[in-house]
């Protein structure tokens, strides 16, 4: 006689496949939504905490070995969607539908920061996330040009502005509003207020994440943010060099003091000409996650001038992967502070 396998064995079998990064079981995290069974074909649908989770491969595999060794199964059918987690400080606070904000600082200027926050916001994009990017570096927002959106006209809706939309991803930056060879020589209370308006006087359609590019060093901006909303986590861009330290301290003692949770550190314009090491050894030393590198590309640069990202105009390239590893390392670092926040984040 045939055996015949039936969903609550499938689901004791799940019980037994752990999320790598959250540790605990799919079915405690209640991430399975359908188990299908038809002639001995199990069919799993998995929701993910976010569509960038970096170990959607090894996830499935666990499923299928843990699935397929059941009685009566002939094969395992494995499907992936998202719901991604909330910050829940953030409900209440702000008039908007967005799930969690991820600040990008440094210690200092000159690291490509803008360029890692738009080539995250566009690799999460990718991936299939709901992004926006804030451009809070009043000034100096070069968020517009990178995007291929300089010049671009803010249209309103409702008394609103309406960001506009490049590579999946919408933008505001106070570069949409005044021209772009304006000086602005603002003092704090005014910079607030500039940044608050960002948030709250745009029509931001709901999103999985908001990437907030702050302006270099420490300073008015890094506490209108963190006065503004509840900020999920900080990431620190900083070069190879010795002195990264020293940078990344700088942007790491910042986030502290205001309560933001580091993610991690990520090393910028790696190879010969600024060598290899400063921003993992600055990590290691401040004891926070060294989320990567990325490689010194001159087609970073090119696609920077001409608003078109290198994770659009080379992604097939080593810097377009890197970033796209960035972006699900990051996004997997949010899920573990929004389903344990009181954990710290391992550093790796």
């Amino acid at each position: 006689m045939s055996e015949h396998v039936d969903k609550q064995q499938v689901m004791d079998a799940l019980r037994t496949v752990m999320d790598p990064e959250l540790g605990m079981d799919l079915v405690t995290l209640k991430m399975v939504r359908d188990v299908d069974i038809q002639d001995g074909v199990v069919r799993v649908t998995v929701t993910l905490t976010t569509p960038a989770c970096p170990l959607k491969s090894t996830i499935e595999d666990d499923i299928k070995a843990a699935v397929g060794q059941l009685p009566g199964v002939r094969d395992v059918e494995v499907n992936f969607d998202a719901d991604v987690a909330t910050d829940k400080r953030i409900f209440g606070r702000l008039s908007l539908d967005v799930r969690n904000i991820i600040a990008v600082a440094s210690g200092k200027g000159g690291v490509g920061k803008t360029t890692v926050a738009v080539n995250l916001a566009v690799a999460l994009a990718q991936e299939g996330a709901r992004v926006g990017i804030l451009d809070a570096d009043i000034y100096g927002p070069n968020v517009p040009l990178m995007l291929g959106l300089q010049g671009k006209r803010i249209a309103v809706r409702n008394g609103k502005m309406v960001p506009p939309e490049a590579y999946g991803v919408y933008a505001i930056s106070i570069g949409f509003l005044v021209p772009p060879d304006t000086a602005l020589i603002w003092r704090g209370p005014l910079l607030h207020s500039s940044i608050r308006q960002l948030f709250n006087d745009v029509d931001w359609p709901p999103l999985d994440y908001m990437i907030v590019d702050l302006p270099p060093g420490t300073g008015d901006a890094h506490l209108s943010l963190a006065q503004s909303v509840p900020v999920t986590g900080g990431i620190i861009v900083t070069t190879p060099q010795n002195v990264a330290l020293m940078d990344a301290r700088r942007g790491l003692v910042a986030f502290r003091e205001l309560n933001v949770p580091v993610l991690g550190i990520i090393e910028n314009m790696a190879g010969e000409i600024f060598g290899v090491g400063g921003g993992e050894a600055a990590a290691r030393e401040l004891k926070v996650p060294f989320l990567g590198r990325v490689p010194l590309d001159p087609t970073v640069r090119e696609g920077s001038d001409s608003g078109v990202p290198v994770v659009v105009s080379h992604p097939d390239s080593p810097t377009a992967q890197a970033f796209r590893e960035l972006a699900r390392k990051v996004a997997a670092s949010v899920s573990v502070l929004n389903f344990q926040p009181s954990v710290e984040l391992k550093v790796i």
